[in-house]
């Protein structure tokens, strides 16, 4: 198998891209990853070189910055809005000479909010004009395990749609809800700046990095279920009721429109709240750890008893904040 991973899967993804998108791409465009963990470590250290910038937008994964310290870059974090959409301005005062990438996650992880078109049409017009302006190339990286979890129908662009050096970091987990099951994909858009030199450098960081090649029952796996999904509508439904009572229990959050997260604020530190809800036997995870302190995430990834199981202790806590 090359390095790439089978063909046959390969051309099964690109196909189904191609089809979704305005951009055509062949099976040379698609790189077979360990997860989009490991399609995210093979990009960054493709294309990364010792100090330069990647720009993450907060609220995120907080994993993405030790991807970025794994080879050699420093993590600099944008801002966000009160309905967790980038900053544009923060954008503009942290793109500089130094920035190589930017990495960004939608629907996002911890909020499951969408960013709209514009806004990503903003951002990609921040970046082409800093790339004029420094004469560099600055990738944007599309990290998009939730792309399809999606309950509003907004059909998001693909990232190299609106920038020619935008690279999707992809995994299939959340599409099938095998998550741990790590098979995931790396996807170039065909205008993309010395792309056959990316995808050596990409083939090259896949093996060097100790993948060597995504898992081979994974990608046959894919390869015949390219088209099937989770049940979207059990978690617009899950999302719809615990949204509600919380709402109703005096909870302030931003609707989610895809993911299966919820990220209410906190009315303390939100690591303290963390710690209250914990004493009613429910885990939910501090804002702190994805860069947005006064917020937490809940995942309604579970069964219907157990968020049913939860609401009391919910109700307990926010109650003793609200009198």
């Amino acid at each position: 198998m090359p390095n790439a991973g089978f063909k046959s899967t390969r051309s099964k993804i690109s196909q189904k891209i191609s089809n979704q998108s305005k951009s055509e791409l062949n099976p040379d465009d698609i790189l077979m990853t360990s997860g989009a963990a490991g399609a995210l470590n093979v990009i960054l250290h493709s294309i990364i070189n010792e100090g330069e910038e990647v720009i993450i937008f907060k609220p995120f994964f907080p994993e993405y910055k030790f991807y970025v310290d794994n080879h050699g870059g420093k993590s600099l974090f944008c801002d966000f809005k009160e309905d967790f959409t980038p900053s544009i301005d923060n954008l503009k005062s942290l793109i500089s000479s130094k920035t190589k990438a930017l990495i960004l996650n939608s629907p996002n992880n911890p909020t499951g909010v969408s960013y709209p078109e514009k806004i990503l049409i903003d951002i990609c017009q921040v970046v082409s004009e800093a790339e004029a302006k420094f004469n560099s190339d600055i990738f944007i990286i599309s990290d998009e395990p939730y792309r399809y979890l999606e309950y509003e129908d907004s059909n998001q662009p693909f990232i190299f749609d609106l920038h020619k050096n935008g690279i999707i970091a992809s995994s299939f987990s959340k599409d099938l809800s095998i998550a741990g099951e790590r098979i995931g994909f790396v996807a170039l858009g065909e205008k993309i700046k010395d792309k056959e030199l990316i995808i050596d450098a990409l083939n090259f960081s896949n093996r060097t990095l100790g993948f060597v090649n995504a898992p081979a029952l994974g990608q046959r796996l894919v390869e015949n279920s390219i088209n099937a999904l989770a049940d979207i509508n059990k978690y617009k439904t899950k999302r719809d009721y615990f949204y509600s009572e919380l709402i109703n229990f005096g909870y302030e959050i931003v609707r989610p429109t895809g993911g299966f997260y919820l990220f209410p604020k906190s009315p303390i530190n939100d690591i303290e709240f963390t710690n209250l809800l914990k004493k009613e036997k429910i885990l939910v995870v501090p804002g702190t750890g994805f860069g947005a302190p006064g917020y937490f995430r809940i995942s309604y990834s579970v069964d219907d008893s157990v968020i049913e199981n939860s609401l009391d202790g919910f109700k307990k806590v926010i109650k003793s904040f609200k009198t």
